[in-house]
């Protein structure tokens, strides 16, 4: 393992080259603090850097909040990913709203800090070329080294389940649920992945066909759910094609549930930092979940927390919590989970 850290970094760079998705960075700021870290940005080979801009580039307003707003829209009709913006220039409340407007459309907002007080508050202080920046929220994932541990890790899971579980309980559920009703075997759904890019999720149908799938989720005794269907969701069963997503790429073994676009769309306008968790790819479990957040969302407030969780993950991720989640999602489908329905 040691000698796995020693050559994980050089290694890293030297795929990050080749393999790492363009990241989209535009600074915005006209201090000189910003200027210098645009000219840093430009000569990273890895930082994607795009534009420099500030209010001469943008159409004159009549307020701060005008101008910030025009920035967001200017990242969403670029495609931009990450934005940098000069601290001095606006007041607390401002830099407060543009952060939670960019965390709407999946844009990471990062703070360039004034060298002469790094009192971050709830953000986080780091560094590019010595100068400080400040991080609304920790992303170890943003690191290509353990995006390969992870990925690694996902693949291995995913290809033995396949392989050894999923080669025989497809064809021997599909008999089942196509003894009780017609229809497809699967049950498939466009869902939120990452970065808010939909993907279609995978499940053995465990409803009656019903045209209020993409809307309605699961209630205790909901009468669309069929006999195996009832089984299958208690089990956890009807889960396990998406190890062929994971597998696939477009999820991962643990991480934020992956939510049906109506919800997305419904709880992003809600809570604070709920597109957050689409920083990172959709799990086929989490920690929400082994911590008792998972099945039907009764009120707002269990989203919230949900939220919460998942933010949380996001911000501690360590292969080692990923073996603990594993562990505690076994556990919980052993014993059997009051949510499960």
């Amino acid at each position: 393992m040691s000698v796995l850290w020693i050559f994980a970094n050089p290694i890293s760079g030297f795929l990050h080259k080749i393999f790492k998705k363009r990241r989209r960075i535009v600074v915005v700021g006209y201090d000189d603090t910003a200027h210098k870290l645009a000219e840093k940005l430009k000569r990273k080979s890895n930082s994607h850097f795009i534009s420099h801009l500030d209010q001469a580039r943008l159409v004159a307003t009549t307020s701060d909040t005008e101008v910030l707003s025009e920035y967001i829209e200017f990242a969403k009709q670029n495609h931009i990913n990450e934005l940098y913006i000069s601290v001095p220039e606006y007041e607390t409340n401002d830099i407060s709203i543009l952060a939670e407007e960019a965390e709407k459309h999946c844009i990471r907002v990062n703070f360039i800090a004034p060298q002469k007080d790094l009192e971050a508050g709830f953000y986080h202080v780091y560094y590019i070329g010595g100068l400080p920046v400040l991080q609304r929220f920790r992303e170890p994932l943003k690191r290509l080294h353990k995006q390969i541990i992870k990925r690694t890790s996902d693949l291995f899971v995913s290809s033995l389940v396949i392989i050894f579980i999923l080669s025989w309980l497809i064809p021997l559920v599909s008999i089942l649920i196509k003894l009780e009703t017609k229809g497809p075997v699967f049950f498939k759904q466009l869902r939120s992945g990452r970065e808010n890019s939909s993907f279609m999720c995978l499940k053995f149908r465990s409803m009656y066909t019903n045209e209020a799938s993409d809307v309605a989720q699961a209630t205790k005794n909901d009468k669309r759910i069929t006999r195996v269907g009832a089984f299958l969701r208690k089990t956890s069963l009807d889960e396990f094609p998406q190890f062929l997503n994971v597998f696939m790429g477009d999820m991962s073994i643990v991480g934020p549930r992956p939510h049906m676009l109506h919800h997305t769309e419904q709880y992003s306008g809600q809570i604070n930092h709920y597109m957050v968790r689409l920083f990172l790819k959709p799990g086929l479990t989490g920690w929400a979940q082994v911590n008792g957040y998972r099945g039907e969302i009764k009120n707002i407030e269990l989203m919230k927390n949900r939220v919460d969780h998942d933010i949380w993950y996001m911000e501690n991720w360590s292969p080692l919590l990923d073996i603990k989640i594993m562990f505690l999602t076994l556990k919980n489908i052993l014993k059997g989970e009051e949510n499960a329905y």
